[in-house]
């Protein structure tokens, strides 16, 4: 249901009005509050930085192969152990090689990155925590049934940003709400009942350094906002990049734009570098339940499904203008036409 409490009201507050008005959602309030109870732990270490040790210390490596940070393990470790509290029979994390069996007969499982932007670990920028929660399905034959569903099976999605504030942005299936941590009490507060995203922005976040890499149509959209008032677009873009994904949405949640992480031409990256259960389907449910659009360029992401728990996928979220923009530069036959002579400034979407 949509929230309908005042501002300042407390998550705990707002999830018994969610379940009175729909008791189906019991179990994932459940899961929220005990995710909600890590990342105030989280927060707390994270807000003493360097006093609170070495956060950025190299470790072993995760599941994709990454040097784990330190605070990568606390993350994992701290989320999980609140998570065994709650109905959850399974758990797909980023830190972790293969599916966590926590409580077999609990109804629900959790995919779950516990720490988000790993390179900002010690130089005091945001990092967050990003996590979707699903029906919990026993198949014998499959043991990975709970997460080769599509996005649409998700109950709820949330991410929390530990910045200079600590966000949380959340979806129960109806609208999407942000809370921000009450340091002083330790309880996450409302701070908007129903986010939305604007349909049209003049931001687009992409990391820019993989240029040469990039597909010729996404290379060709990117280039035609560049030009500006001056080319197809016919308006002045400005570029985001903060190199944390919950940062990067929370910004398109909060003022529109589009975030780009494409496939690309490098080794193993042809699918992205977005994990397509703990990331990019969390967020793109999030960003529709804003009123904003998800895709891989093309498809909608809550339509894909994973075959493996850690399986990629490309990510192309926020305004519907400019997510339904770069579907044309892909399905426009001449992906190269923004950059031709023979186009001059008229590129894909000028006649």
């Amino acid at each position: 249901m949509a929230i309908s409490a005042a501002i300042g009201t407390p998550l705990e507050t707002c999830l018994a009005q969610a379940v009175e008005a729909n008791p189906a959602l019991k179990d994932a309030a459940a899961v929220i509050r005990a995710i909600a109870g890590s990342a105030v732990e989280i927060s707390t270490l994270i807000g003493r930085g360097a006093l609170g040790g070495d956060l950025a210390a190299a470790g072993d490596h995760n599941s994709d192969g990454d040097v784990q940070k330190a605070l990568d393990v606390i993350a994992h470790e701290s989320v999980t152990a609140a998570l065994q509290g709650a109905p959850v029979a399974e758990v797909a994390s980023e830190e972790a090689e293969d599916v966590m069996r926590l409580n077999p007969d609990a109804p629900l499982a959790v995919a779950i990155d516990p720490l988000d932007g790993s390179s900002n670990i010690g130089v005091n920028m945001a990092v967050g925590m990003i996590f979707g929660i699903r029906p919990s399905i026993k198949d014998p034959a499959n043991p990975l049934a709970s997460f080769t569903t599509p996005g649409t099976a998700q109950i709820a999605a949330g991410f929390v940003t530990y910045g200079p504030a600590t966000a949380l942005i959340l979806t129960l299936g109806e609208g999407t709400q942000s809370y921000v941590l009450d340091r002083a009490e330790g309880v996450f507060r409302l701070t908007s009942p129903a986010m939305s995203v604007p349909a049209s922005a003049k931001e687009f976040a992409i990391n820019a350094s993989n240029v040469r890499h990039w597909d010729a149509p996404v290379k060709a959209y990117i280039e035609d906002c560049q030009r500006g008032t001056e080319g197809p677009r016919d308006k002045d873009y400005n570029m985001r990049w903060l190199a944390s994904l919950v940062a990067d949405i929370q910004r398109v949640l909060t003022r529109g734009g589009v975030f780009l992480y494409p496939g690309d031409a490098r080794k193993n990256y042809a699918r992205g570098r977005l994990r397509l259960l703990y990331e990019v389907a969390p967020v793109a449910m999030l960003i529709e339940q804003a009123g904003g659009a998800a895709t891989d360029g093309q498809t909608r992401i809550l339509d894909l499904v994973a075959t493996g728990i850690h399986e990629r996928a490309p990510l192309v979220c926020g305004s519907t203008e400019e997510v339904d923009c770069v579907a044309t530069y892909y399905g426009g036959g001449k992906p190269d036409a923004g950059r031709s002579p023979l186009f001059g400034q008229r590129g894909l979407m000028r006649s």
